[in-house]
């Protein structure tokens, strides 16, 4: 096949591209800083000849043309694999809804149980010598919705980093349909962190001391993760690995600073492992052709038995709200949807089993109605009615806030109560005991 010659002959616009659409149909838009851009809206300009046409994807970092055509609901539909707060603002609109799953599945999501997709459509870095267009950083389980979609469109983006990895990171032209050449926008960029609260300095300082040289880590999305990143790159700690569904940015700068080699990885030694990144231009910059940084499905990176195998392994992530049993909600407070489960299940488990593995749920111990101002407890007797429960109490291992740290491990009702009502603010413990009490998970040896 002369490659070259087969670009030309699927070369088209991007209004020609998204004719194949017919109502009702389910579309796949890519994955986060890959979604479809001028597809996008290429489609949106059709909307008064389309009816429930039903697109799939995750993680936006802008909001898509389709979501602003007048009477948007009747005419797209958006179904999210994980919200970000522009998805949740759609969701809030009648636009958007949340797909529950199990991150780690996702291409068997699609192998087993959808099965066909009518059009794909989605941003790729230009076509190499032998035909292949590279998802960029956002493997994840686009090759597995490639591999099942009857009609693939690809819109070429010369800013997208070529991720290097071990399987599935890219897509041949002899399985595409169409290619459209882009406007080549930058990469899209998640909003800067900026500078730690205190609240964050405090339970990073608590963590720091559990992680060893030698250790591999995963990071989540969030505040908090990244300031324990960062502290971690001023920290000294050698010999650390990476092994995470999410490539950040303070990845970046522990490389930099000489703490990562993944020498003590049973396996992919010497790489850093994702599913997927999304940062600052630093981190799509160090991505690009980076044979260190291995990027490869979410079905290998979020595997339980894989990342279990690794020793050491410390899983970091966040939470909305946790009850005195141990309840994680990682998704919602009552009914409000906020994100989603990612691999938040796989990660905790997969330390959790992990020789030498240790799991943290980081939180603040409140949170500010953003309504009426009023201070709450993300420590709660039970979660709201309503509040999905992204972990359960059996997969709890330690639980930190601004007040302490608690190994939730082999503990019993009552000890749990105790350890996690020490987490909260003082202002909340005396009426979390009371209802402790009610619950008959309160002793009266306990002491706070």
């Amino acid at each position: 096949m002369n490659y070259q010659e087969e670009y030309r002959k699927k070369l088209t616009t991007a209004e020609e591209a998204v004719k194949v659409v017919e109502s009702g149909m389910w579309i796949e838009y890519g994955w986060s800083t890959g979604t479809a851009n001028v597809l996008d809206q290429a489609l949106a300009n059709r909307y008064e000849e389309l009816k429930d046409v039903k697109i799939r994807g995750g993680i936006l970092t802008r909001r898509p043309a389709i979501a602003d055509v007048p009477n948007a609901p009747e005419h797209f539909c958006w179904n999210s694999w994980h919200l970000s707060g522009i998805e949740r603002k759609m969701m809030q609109e009648g636009l958007a809804y949340y797909i529950p799953l199990r991150y780690s599945e996702l291409p068997y999501y699609y192998r087993d149980n959808i099965q066909s997709v009518e059009v794909t459509m989605m941003q790729v870095a230009p076509m190499d010598e032998h035909g292949w267009f590279n998802f960029g950083p956002n493997g994840s389980h686009l090759k597995a919705v490639c591999d099942i979609s009857k009609h693939i469109i690809v819109e070429v983006n010369r800013n997208i980093p070529v991720c290097l990895g071990g399987y599935d990171n890219c897509v041949h032209i002899s399985q595409i349909d169409a290619i459209v050449e882009g406007e080549n926008p930058p990469m899209e960029t998640m909003p800067s962190a900026g500078a730690p609260s205190e609240v964050d300095l405090a339970v990073a300082n608590l963590v720091l001391p559990e992680i060893h040289d030698g250790c591999c880590l995963q990071l989540g999305i969030g505040s908090m993760p990244n300031t324990i990143g960062k502290q971690i790159a001023a920290s000294g700690l050698k010999n650390l690995g990476v092994h995470s569904e999410m490539y950040v940015d303070s990845f970046v700068e522990m490389t930099e600073a000489g703490c990562i080699n993944g020498s003590c990885k049973p396996f992919d030694k010497g790489r850093q492992v994702y599913a997927f990144a999304a940062g600052t231009q630093k981190l799509y910059d160090f991505l690009n052709n980076n044979p260190e940084c291995m990027i490869a499905p979410v079905s290998y990176v979020n595997d339980i038995a894989r990342v279990s195998q690794i020793d050491n392994f410390i899983s970091i992530n966040g939470a909305v709200d946790i009850d005195l049993y141990g309840q994680i909600s990682s998704e919602s407070t009552g009914t409000q949807h906020i994100s989603g489960s990612g691999g938040q299940q796989d990660f905790v488990m997969g330390a959790y089993l992990s020789k030498g593995g240790k799991s943290f749920i980081c939180c603040s111990s409140t949170v500010k109605d953003k309504k009426t101002g009023e201070l709450k407890s993300r420590i709660r007797p039970t979660l709201l009615e309503g509040t999905i429960a992204t972990c359960t109490r059996t997969n709890l291992m330690w639980l930190v806030t601004e007040y302490g740290k608690f190994n939730a491990k082999g503990k019993s009702t009552w000890e749990r109560a105790e350890g996690l009502i020490e987490l909260a603010h003082p202002m909340f413990r005396e009426e979390l005991i009371k209802e402790a009490e009610k619950m008959h998970i309160w002793r009266r040896s306990n002491k706070i």
